[in-house]
């Protein structure tokens, strides 16, 4: 009998560029809590093959981190890296989602730059992992409706948006919108809507049982159309809810593993699900539009960026990419004019590519999450991208 309620279990794993490798150095029992969390996903659906489906997202900078020697070596000890990379790629249980490679705030940062960091993204997906990804997790679920074009050139079927603000377009009850796929198309693209519940979403991260969660879907989707889709997203790897070395008491064993346990003996009604799969057997009609907005984290609600450029000091560290970011597309064109002339200056590209890293570093969201405490790890980014740019433009000059 087909369930009439589905489940999206979302996991979000990031790491700021180089955080595995300060970690081991200076605090290993941090690092051996936090790669720990990327192979449960794998060992528990596993447990369960029958039952258990979990939708993973993995931003690119964390597997450019696991894929370097020197970290599959110094946490050799914990967990062979390697290995569970190759077994994310085969396990047909675990939908893997994408996003941008360095993590950024895409609505915070310039237009010209989205193609590069969800091109980058997807390249190291299916690098790793052997395929591109179907959906997209936005870093912070910051989202925006001018991403949609960018989202569907790039490749992307759906993007998961946080429930508060996805407005549906025809009348309909908060339920209705919250627990079915919708469409929102903006400049002539459409891309399928996967709402978050914010409230079970909170729970995911912090603590729940399972027959807890299971009589809140069922309250939740009582009005609803059925067969209804209840999508939880969460961070995989932070708070020790999901850090807890003692498995029986973190999510994956208090929570996940008795909910698996009890879907196979039928005393849960909700089926966890792969979103694509979702999706191809129930697709959407219904349409949206999607109020510019993030995620709830730290002291933010979500309902604006305040959280990554509300500060002064966080401003003025987004005008400054805008500024390095100007500068790189304007040396790249005047690069461009000089090849349609037939001048070739050698070495200039490869200075210029060095910069443009740079530039696509600087823009991973953590540096303003964590305020004045990280922005000058931006800010030493930044630096060396100008210093760079400036040799090309003297070049060019």
């Amino acid at each position: 009998m087909e369930e009439r309620i589905y489940h999206g279990l979302g996991l979000h794993m990031h790491q700021p560029p180089g955080n595995l490798k300060l970690l081991i150095e200076t605090n290993e029992w941090e690092a051996r809590q936090i790669i720990l969390c990327y192979e449960r996903p794998l060992k528990y659906v596993r447990a369960f093959p029958d039952v258990a489906r979990v939708n993973v997202g993995f931003s690119g900078v964390l597997l450019d981190q696991l894929q370097d020697e020197e970290i599959q070596k110094r946490y050799a000890s914990i967990i062979d890296i390697p290995r569970m990379l190759e077994g994310y790629a085969r396990e047909e249980n675990i939908e893997l989602i994408g996003m941008g490679y360095y993590h950024p705030i895409f609505p915070l940062i310039p237009k010209e730059d989205w193609e590069a960091q969800l091109k980058r993204g997807r390249e190291e997906m299916r690098k790793v992992f052997g395929r591109e990804p179907m959906g997209f997790w936005p870093p912070e679920m910051a989202f925006c409706m001018d991403l949609i074009p960018a989202l569907k050139k790039s490749g992307y079927e759906y993007v998961v948006i946080d429930g508060v603000h996805v407005r549906s377009k025809r009348p309909s009850t908060r339920e209705e919108t919250l627990y079915q796929p919708h469409i929102a198309e903006y400049e002539g693209f459409e891309i399928i809507v996967i709402p978050r519940d914010r409230d079970l979403s909170n729970a995911q991260e912090s603590g729940l049982n399972p027959e807890w969660f299971a009589n809140e879907v069922r309250s939740k989707t009582a009005g609803c159309k059925k067969p209804s889709l209840v999508t939880t997203w969460s961070d995989g790897e932070n708070g020790g809810w999901f850090r807890q070395t003692h498995e029986p008491s973190g999510f994956w064993g208090h929570y996940f593993a008795p909910y698996m346990e009890r879907l196979t003996l039928g005393e849960i009604f909700v089926s966890p699900t792969k979103i694509s799969n979702f999706i191809e057997k129930n697709p959407p009609c219904s349409k949206v539009s999607i109020q510019a907005g993030a995620w709830n984290i730290g002291t933010s609600g979500g309902y604006d960026f305040s959280q990554w450029a509300g500060s002064d000091s966080q401003k003025r560290a987004v005008e400054d990419i805008w500024e390095l970011s100007r500068y790189y597309h304007e040396l790249e064109e005047r690069l461009k004019q000089r090849e349609r002339e037939g001048i070739h200056l050698s070495g200039v590209e490869t200075v210029l590519g060095s910069a443009h890293e740079h530039l696509l570093k600087s823009e991973t969201s953590c540096y303003l999450f964590w305020g004045d405490a990280w922005i000058p790890r931006m800010y030493e980014v930044t630096n060396r991208a100008r210093e760079l740019l400036g040799e090309v433009d003297r070049t060019l000059s």
